[in-house]
Formats: C-alpha cells, structure tokens, sequence
C-alpha cells in the first residue's frame, strides 16, 4: 500500500503530541486517579453519492468544488482501489450486509432482470431476509439508527429501512426521482416513493434533494438526543443520478467551464489524479468508443452538452455544501471527534443517454421542459451520457453498468477525527470492495459481528473483511492473494492479487475475457490474457468456481441491459398507459357510433 502524508497535518502533530504524552512520568497518586470511563462507542456517518465517477471528487482530481468532502479525505485515508458493484442496488444491498450481491438477493435488479432469471436463487431483486443489516447489528448493541435518501432494495412493508433495522427512516423506494419536488422519473415510474418510516409522506413545498437528507438526518439525530446513545447516520443522497438538477446559483458558478469538451477534461483529470497520488503518474488511458467526437458536434449540441457539465458540477457542489453544514453541524454539537465517516459512490459514472431514440425524445419533451436554458433547473430532464462520463470516471475505462474499473472503482473516503490510528491524509492503493464496509465499521465501534446466525436464525456470513490494518498504514490488501468475483448483468470480473479477469458483453463490451494488471495499467489497456496464459486460465477457474458457489446464471441470448430497461419502462409505464389510451380511445368510438346511429335513427 502506498501512503501519502501532506506536510504540516494537524494529524500528524496530534499523534506527536500522545507519544510525547505517554512518556511523561504520573506525578498525581493512584488513590486520586478517577476510574478510567469505559469507552464510548463512536457515531457513524455514511455519506452515499449516487452515480459519482472516479475522479468526481476535488481529492481524486474534479475540477468542480468539493471542499467539505475534500476535508474529510485530508482527515482521513483515501482508498483509490476501491470497487463497489456496477448498479447501485447491488452495491447498497453490500453496503448494508457486508454479503456479496447474489448471496443477498441482487442478483439483479427490477429495471435490468431477464425474465427468464426472475425468481431464481439470488435474483429476487430486493434485499432479501436471509441477511443481517448494519442498522440491525448497531441497534442490538444500543446504537439510534437513522437513514435518509435513496433505499432501492424493497418497497414492501417488511423490506423498506424501518423493517431491516433503522428506528427512523424517510427513504425513496426507486432508482431515482426528481429533485425538485414529489415526482417520479417520468417513463419509468408511475409516483415517486417516498415513504417516512413505512407510510406514504409527501415532500416540503422548498424541497430539494440533498438539502432535504441532510436537514431530515440532522431532525432524526436531536430528537433523540436525550437518549445518550451513539448513532448510525446513513445519508444517502440522489446526487448525481438522472435528472441532473442544481440550484441556479450552483450551476451559475461553472458558467465559463467546459467549452474544451470531455476528452480535454478527461486528460486533465487524469493529471490531477496522478498529481493528488490517486493513480499512478502517467497511466495510459484508452478512448471510449462511445465517446462522441467534441469537434463534430454542431453548436446547439454543445452547448447543451456544456450546460448539462455545469448542471453537472453544481449539483456536486451542493450535495457537498450539504456534507459540510452536517459536518458543522455535529462540530458544534461535540459529535464530530468521536464520529467516523465514510464516502463512496454506489457505482461509476452514468453514461445513460435518454435522448438515444426518437420515442423517449417525443416522449420526455411532452413531460418536460427540454430547452438549453432550463437544463439542469426545476422541470428538466436531463444527464451527462458516455462523453461526460468518461471524463467522470477518468482515467479509467468504462462507467455505470459495466464491470470495467470505470464501473467498479469509485473513490473511498473513511476519517475519524479524534482517531489517532487512522492515517491522516494518507492514500491506500490496496484493493478493496464494498462488502468491506461493514466488517470495518462493527471492527471499529467495537461491535460483534454474526457469525452466520442472527437471533436464532441462520444467514448469510459476512463475505466481506475489515479494512482496519490498511486505515493504519499497513501496506497491501487486507485480501491479500485471494481471489474475489464479481458479476451483475452478465459483466464479471475476478479481482486477484493485481490482476484483474474481466468480461463485458454488448454494448459496452464484446464477451470476451481479458486480463489486466491493475497496478501498472488500472486504465486497462493493455490485455495480457496472450502474455500470460498461466494466469489467465488460472483466474478463469477461479471465476468458474466463485459463479458456482454462488448461483450465477448465465444471460439469456442476445440480453443487452439497456434493451431491459427500456422494457421494463414499457411494461411498468408505457403498456399501462396504452391501454387506458386505448380504452379511452375505445370509449370515444362508442359515444360517436352512438351518436351518429342516433342521428341516422332521427332522420329516417
């Protein structure tokens, strides 16, 4: 692992000082001394971006302001070989079991499942019940819990957050909603479900998203403040998933940004990056063969796509405004010293256009205000697509949906304050993956972790291992050699030691194998799969093995994910309303036949 200080840390003095500290003789006598007060267990805060790339932070290389997150990183110790799942209910399902996907009932998810998988071990897409949550294993031991945000892993009485542990709860069942006010993704949901602690709730006239988790959380944490127990924060953010909105203010403040196009702040990312030490100086990068041509774009496409990268980074730059009033926030409550906190991305960078085809472009203009000028405001619809997202998810390859790194590796941040023992502002370049997070959490606060069985029941292990070692400065993976799967949609990949196994079938990939040395090369670019045939049949077993244990189902012929979206979006939406057209339509035929059969009749 490597690590990196930055010179003059307060960390880095305070550590000083508790070593000089323990030297000093005891000059008071033992009969005088208090006895030592037992430890009290620290809060937790987790802090999940929506569809944030790689380099979507100031610390890993954003050009757009987020200096309360980057305060954290400085805090605390950046993790910058950190993979989450490629879609974000499989990548909460984790966050929140520390169990891998297929082993807590994601498998898939309800927009993107074949049908000929629905049901099947694995693939009930919602957290099933024969895991244990974080909210569940904290509460047993006196923590208040408390989640706000984006839930997506069940919308049933007994599978939303104040079922599966959480005392209090205002969380969103679906992938996505608007920003602004109480309205769902038009074309894909008929409401947006909201719901406070299981019953249907309706949002604040001043609504926006990220203000509203924070200010919720922060009404959840003094309430029951009397109550003296620590607490489990989870704020769970819509930003930056579709639609893409921000304050006027925010996006204001990108006005002259952007104009060069993404493959110029694409490189310039990966400049950053290297200069931060979050990937190595000088990584290849490869071009994306969805990423348009910036210099063949006539001037009405670019500037709609500028003004998206500007909606784009204010509604960055809010969300961290947020962080920062919740950070200040427990500051002036004594809370922040004795809290850890934790930021990731469910999954990489949204390369999702929703304007590929002509029916959802007639469609979504019907819906809502589509105009340049109103991009990223209240009433539009709007998202970054592959060319934007290449940039976010710089350097790496790939974005949401694929199990490329531009899919998997997002940023980690994990600081706790008055910790001496983790790292102040050093960066880890061990592997490690979202099932991590729980186990590190429960190490933490001194909290037992289940060991398969749960009041009485049996469940699923936690598959996932503290990070404990590499926040101190260990160097190297807490997994070591050992090899660890990943699949979601028919794209997987087998992390072992450096290396990387990967396949990505259609669109973002053609189904064939390869292997990448992701020390050197987390750009993959350079297959080694022909140099290495040793290793590539060797991680190609260990795949084969890890997709057995774990009831892995092969993708029907032909399944293109973005197909079973939109399908998925037809049959939820677009049928239903066909056929109240057609009925409506049908009724309409009738009152004219009766009519024109009661004029024929008058007349004869």
């Amino acid at each position: 692992m490597r690590t990196t200080m930055v010179p003059g840390r307060v960390g880095r003095f305070r550590r000083a000082a508790i070593i000089a500290l323990g030297v000093l003789p005891v000059t008071a006598p033992l009969q005088a001394q208090q006895p030592a007060a037992p430890p009290r267990h620290p809060n937790i805060v987790i802090l999940l971006a929506d569809d944030w790339g790689f380099s979507d932070v100031g610390a890993f290389g954003a050009e757009f302001a987020t200096p309360n997150i980057d305060a954290l990183a400085h805090a605390g110790m950046r993790f910058s070989n950190f993979h989450v799942a490629g879609s974000c209910s499989p990548t909460r399902a984790m966050l929140q079991t520390g169990v891998m996907n297929h082993r807590n009932g994601l498998g898939n998810m309800p927009e993107t499942i074949p049908d000929a998988h629905r049901g099947k071990p694995g693939y009930d897409t919602v957290m099933n019940h024969r895991v244990v949550t974080i909210a569940q294993l904290l509460k047993a031991s006196g923590y208040r819990t408390y989640l706000t945000g984006k839930w997506h892993l069940g919308s049933d009485s007994e599978r939303l957050p104040h079922a599966r542990g959480y005392d209090r709860a205002f969380s969103l069942a679906d992938a996505g909603a608007d920003n602004f006010e109480q309205r769902p993704i038009e074309g894909m949901y008929d409401t947006a479900a909201w719901t406070e602690n299981g019953k249907p709730a309706t949002l604040p006239r001043d609504y926006y998203s990220s203000h509203f988790v924070v200010q919720r959380m922060i009404d959840y944490i003094e309430a029951d403040r009397k109550s003296g127990k620590p607490f489990l924060a989870s704020v769970n953010f819509l930003a930056n998933h579709i639609p893409v909105q921000a304050p006027d203010s925010d996006i204001a403040r990108y006005s002259a940004m952007y104009k060069d196009g993404w493959t110029a702040l694409r490189e310039a990312r990966a400049k950053r990056a290297a200069a931060l030490g979050v990937v190595p100086a000088g990584v290849p990068m490869v071009t994306m063969p969805t990423t348009p041509d910036w210099k063949k774009l006539g001037a009405e496409e670019r500037a709609a796509a500028v003004r998206v990268m500007q909606a784009y980074g204010g509604m960055a730059t809010a969300m961290d405004r947020e962080v920062g009033r919740l950070v200040a926030h427990l500051k002036a409550t004594g809370d922040y010293d004795n809290t850890i906190f934790v930021f990731l991305s469910d999954n990489g960078a949204e390369p999702t256009d929703p304007f590929h085809s002509m029916r959802n472009r007639l469609y979504l203009d019907m819906e809502y205000d589509l105009s340049t000028a109103n991009i990223g405001r209240r009433g539009s619809f709007s998202a970054i697509g592959p060319g934007w997202a290449s940039a976010a998810s710089s350097p790496l390859s790939g974005y949401k949906f694929s199990a490329a790194e531009g899919g998997l590796r997002v940023p980690l941040i994990i600081a706790w304050p008055g910790n001496p023992k983790i790292r102040a502002g050093g960066i880890s370049d061990g592997f490690a993956q979202v099932t991590d997070i729980l186990p590190t959490l429960t190490e933490l606060a001194g909290v037992p972790l289940h060991r398969g069985d749960w009041q009485g029941k049996a469940v699923e292990p936690v598959t996932g291992r503290s990070l404990v070692p590499m926040l101190a400065g260990t160097g190297g993976s807490v997994h070591g050699d050992t090899p660890s799967g990943y699949e979601l949609s028919g794209n997987a990949a087998l992390f072992r030691g450096d290396y990387k196994l990967v396949r990505n079938l259609p669109p973002t990939g053609d189904g064939k194998w390869r292997l990448f040395d992701l020390r050197n090369d987390p750009g993959e670019t350079r297959d080694l799969a022909a140099a290495m045939p040793g290793r590539f049949a060797a991680m190609r077993a260990d795949y084969a093995a890890y997709a057995k244990a774990n009831g892995v189902l092969d993708m029907p012929p032909g399944y293109i994910a973005d197909d079973q979206i939109n399908r998925y979006a037809f049959e939820q939406q677009g049928k239903p309303r066909l056929i109240r057209l057609g009925l409506w339509a049908g009724a309409i035929v009738l009152l004219l036949s009766a009519f024109v059969w009661g004029l024929r009749r008058r007349r004869r």
